[in-house]
């Protein structure tokens, strides 16, 4: 009879084994809920019941509950959920972003340039008057600059809460004209407000703001009193030219192929990153997502004009918020706000 006992290995085997499963159903359970959460969200945000969103929503949830807890057994229950999750997925999926809305002033108009060799003009520059940050009379301009005459990027990162987040802003240099900015951001229509929940579902499209350094850097500095801070890139003119015009290929693919905004996929830093060829791009780091460390990452990364600085001063001569609240509406504005900034070597401009 002791020939049919199991020996040690075996049962410690067998153990092994029950905690794999129970891990594994575990895993599948966490996966289920998420998925049931997200379903929830997407119906309560991008429904098309109007005020009645939230009460689809709850339906949904009490269903998902349901389910959970008396389907039997365990893999009808996944299943289930998974029909469920499925069906919203399908759903969700069909939802197009469109460049017709009631948009709020200060997104109304969409930007796209006009290539003609190496002139490229701007239509719907953004160049507003304000007065407060919601008090504003919007100015919508057209401007005309040269691809050889870029000689280097400036980056604007702007801290409207956490530091953990931030907002990118892009802005080309030119030998022979102001500079011009790229603010990526979610179009909102009126009466809509950010929210980083909504900003994960369908709620806001994406667009490529262009504007004057006097209108979305001065908004931010002088009129929201957020903190900016101003870094010279390393980036050649030539590779500066590279970066332009994958803007300008985002941009006018806009005007045709409206996207959504998504806060982890399309958003102000992600989407740089994948305008970029997929073989220079930078590798994938927390900091992308967690962007109010990105300038950490570009500094180590060697893309930041540094005067020798170490990053702890570098990033405290970069703060620009005195200088642009001084500049204000100087037509200057743009020089003043990059006094004492790390200088950089004047590059040739093709001619």
């Amino acid at each position: 009879m002791d020939t049919l006992r199991p020996g040690a290995a075996e049962i410690e085997s067998r153990k092994l084994m029950r905690v794999i499963r129970w891990v594994g159903a575990l895993l599948v359970l966490l996966a289920v809920i998420i998925a049931a959460a997200w379903a929830f969200g997407a119906v309560w945000f991008d429904g098309p019941f109007g005020t009645g969103n939230r009460i689809a929503a709850a339906l949904l949830a009490i269903t998902f509950v349901v389910v959970l807890l008396f389907v039997r057994p365990f893999w009808r229950k996944v299943g289930a959920v998974a029909l469920l999750f499925g069906g919203v997925l399908i759903w969700w999926l069909t939802l197009k972003p469109s460049n017709d809305g009631n948009w709020q002033p200060d997104v109304a108009q969409l930007a796209w340039a006009d290539i003609n060799g190496d002139e490229f003009t701007f239509y719907n520059v953004r160049n507003c008057d304000y007065r407060t940050d919601t008090d504003y009379t919007p100015h919508w301009e057209t401007r005309t600059v040269r691809l050889s005459q870029i000689t280097g990027i400036d980056l604007a990162i702007d801290y409207w809460g956490s530091p953990w987040i931030a907002h990118p802003i892009v802005s080309f240099q030119f030998a022979d004209a102001p500079p011009l900015c790229f603010s990526i951001e979610t179009r909102k229509t009126v009466g809509q407000t950010y929210s980083t929940i909504g900003g994960l579902y369908r709620q806001f499209a994406l667009i490529y703001l262009v504007a004057d350094e006097r209108d979305v850097i001065r908004l931010r500095t002088n009129y929201r009193h957020e903190d900016i801070y101003l870094y010279h890139l390393t980036a050649s003119p030539n590779r500066a030219r590279e970066r332009f015009l994958e803007y300008i290929h985002s941009l006018n693919a806009l005007r045709t192929q409206p996207r959504w905004y998504n806060a982890i996929t399309t958003n102000c830093t992600t989407s740089i990153r994948s305008q970029h060829p997929s073989k220079e791009r930078i590798p994938w780091d927390w900091r992308i997502l967690l962007n109010g460390k990105g300038d950490e990452l570009l500094y180590k990364d060697g893309a930041l004009v540094t005067g020798g600085l170490p990053f702890a001063e570098l990033k405290a001569q970069s703060l620009i918020d005195d200088r642009a609240k001084r500049a204000d509406k100087s037509p200057d504005f743009s020089q003043l706000i990059r006094v004492g900034l790390p200088p950089i070597l004047k590059p040739e401009v093709a001619q």
